[in-house]
């Protein structure tokens, strides 16, 4: 699928301000859509939007299909009656530039549960509308449910440490469970409903301004979630819930051991049997949700890395074939033509290639990697860009512009002094720079090149330094915290993307 010539800025809706130590999906946030059709700016990417598990990570999730409860705006609950404002009052003095997650869970999660009792003495209407949104969503809303409400009454401990039949999904274990947990499942479902309402909210704003949402959809899911609880025949585990094998990367030029990410690795064999039924599910709520979608680690559908379960690192690993083209052949005649974007970065063999192509899915190319030893780094150079591509400066996982400029090699590279030295050194030849705004110098130049979507982390825009990156690969503590202050969007910058979509057509 081509993609009309644009640029856009990403950020995580946490990252948004507000005075509850988390972005959220309210005022702020439509502030936020104002600021990019003013700017000139057509695509706003955000990275998964579900409820975040272990370390606090999108990658790393409870559902594939649920929205994060941190992100439903509490102004709005009290606009429709659900909380008082004066429950508002008593807040924590959070940071304004990072999230602390643990203070923000503490405080805000009862006041969610105080607007479900609230909302079971709303209108008929409200009511209704709810009964519907349980109704059209049952697929996964009702698993989900459960598994959450389990996990309180668990202390929230992963599920394969829960009692053997309610880890097992005995039906008959799950029954009383649903019976016992009445009102603390359908509080979950409400959050999902309260969550659902804003979001679309949001979207229909951003769609009034001409604004599409790009998103995020990883390849895995975390072991820890209603996904793989109640799935567990389309994962590759052992009798008790453990997983056989993970999922990671292999060593390569920026990592001397690898990535071990961890996550349960599908039984593709089952999913074929199905028709690929959770797949075509998964994506059709992605669409439900999104207008664009960052298909994350596409390699991993051609052929995948696997390690063994229990592995510290991610040297002792193995490839293997994926579901390679029936997978997308049946997401394609269920949905239709997909508006994905191929994450396409790491060890890409001429056959994920082909398989890329074959579907039309555009790669991606990140600045960042362009002027050093990478094996893509040729084609992360702007003069070799075909136009059916997605620019960026810099993701998530990289440092900010500023500080990827200002930085050494470190935090597990295998580069030396002088491979950076060498990096930098080429990287001042070829963007014609001293380094004096570079991250402006390093938008301009994707801005001018024929890339039809590029994308710029809102750090890059802003210059912030490395204390602004998002995630750092391989750690799992001190990420996904960055947040920027209102005042930081100011007329110049707006004006200054502007001016620079209107020069080269975007």
């Amino acid at each position: 699928m081509s993609f009309p010539r644009s640029s856009g800025i990403l950020l995580h809706p946490t990252s948004l301000p507000s005075a509850y130590g988390i972005g959220e999906l309210g005022a702020e946030a439509h502030g936020f859509a104002d600021f990019l059709r003013d700017a000139g700016q057509r695509i706003w990417q955000v990275l998964p939007l579900g409820p975040t598990g272990y370390g606090d990570s999108p990658y790393q999730c409870f559902s594939a299909f649920a929205g994060n409860p941190l992100l439903i705006s509490l102004d709005t609950l009290v606009e429709r009656g659900y909380l008082d404002s004066r429950q508002l009052d008593s807040r924590p003095e959070f940071s304004a530039g990072q999230v602390d997650f643990g203070a923000v869970i503490a405080w805000k999660v009862p006041l969610l549960r105080h607007a479900f009792r609230s909302f079971q003495r709303s209108s008929p209407a409200e009511r209704e509308a709810f009964a519907a949104f349980c109704e059209r969503h049952s697929g996964w809303l009702d698993e989900f449910a459960v598994f959450m409400a389990l996990k309180e009454t668990h202390d929230n401990v992963a599920w394969t440490l829960w009692d053997a039949d309610l880890a097992l999904h005995k039906p008959d274990a799950i029954e009383r469970a649903r019976n016992q947990l009445r009102d603390q499942i359908e509080c979950h479902k409400f959050i999902q409903f309260e969550f659902e309402r804003q979001w679309h909210d949001l979207k229909a704003h951003c769609g009034r301004n001409d604004i599409r949402i790009m998103g995020d959809v990883p390849i895995y899911v975390a072991l820890d979630s209603a996904d793989v609880w109640a799935n567990r025949e389309l994962f590759e585990l052992d009798g008790s819930g453990r997983p056989r094998v993970v999922s990671g990367v292999p060593p390569d030029y920026f990592s001397a051991t690898g990535q071990l990410w961890g996550n349960p690795i599908y039984r593709w064999e089952a999913h074929a049997k199905t028709g690929y039924t959770w797949w075509i599910a998964r994506l059709r709520r992605s669409l439900e949700m999104l207008d664009l979608i960052r298909l994350d680690h596409f390699r991993g559908f051609e052929a995948y890395y696997e390690i063994p379960g229990g592995e510290m690192t991610a040297v002792n690993g193995a490839w293997v074939k994926g579901p390679g083209a029936a997978l997308f052949e049946a997401l394609e005649n269920a949905l239709g033509r997909l508006p994905i974007v191929a994450e396409n970065l790491g060890v890409i063999t001429p056959e994920v290639e082909a398989l890329r192509e074959r579907f039309g899915f555009p790669g991606m190319a990140i600045l960042q990697f362009a002027f050093g030893k990478d094996p893509q780094a040729p084609d992360f150079k702007p003069h070799n860009y075909p136009h059916h591509l997605v620019a960026y400066t810099g993701t998530h996982d990289n440092d900010t512009a500023v500080g990827w400029w200002t930085g050494t090699a470190g935090g597990g590279s295998i580069r030396t002094s002088a491979d950076v030295a060498e990096e930098m050194e080429y990287a001042r030849r070829y963007l014609h720079t001293d380094g004096h705004e570079i991250n402006w110098v390093m938008i301009r130049t994707l801005m001018a090149s024929v890339a039809d979507t590029v994308l710029f982390p809102l750090q890059d825009v802003l210059g912030v330094g490395s204390e602004g990156r998002m995630n750092l690969p391989g750690t799992s503590s001190g990420n996904w915290r960055w947040r920027f202050r209102q005042e930081d969007l100011t007329g110049a910058i707006s004006a200054r993307l502007r001016q620079l979509a209107e020069t080269y057509e975007r």
